[in-house]
């Protein structure tokens, strides 16, 4: 099960990042109505559940859940995307599999 929570934490990384990027992440975010942040909060609380059930730091993904609630905020949402994906896959890149 740690295999499926290091790639489901490669992939919320992955999409954190790019939403993190300063001009492309925000018009994905305003062209598709705001609906990529509920596609990363599930996201985030899928990888939760899945970290919490193996044992594992889900730290990233939880400071991923409230960047979800607060990006759309146009700076704030930016810089914490960026944070976010830079905790997310540090966590990813540091977990050892079974």
């Amino acid at each position: 099960m740690n295999a499926n929570v290091k790639n489901m934490k490669w992939i919320s990384g992955g999409f954190e990042a790019l939403l993190g990027i300063p001009a492309i992440g925000g018009s994905i975010v305003i062209g598709f109505g705001y609906t990529p942040l509920f596609i990363a909060l599930i996201l985030h609380i899928i990888t939760l559940v899945l970290a919490k059930k193996a044992k594992v730091s889900a730290f990233g993904n939880i400071f991923g859940i409230i960047t979800s609630c607060l990006a759309w905020i146009p700076f704030l949402g930016m810089v914490m995307h960026i944070l976010s994906a830079i905790f997310i896959l540090i966590g990813a890149a540091t977990q050892r599999t079974k």
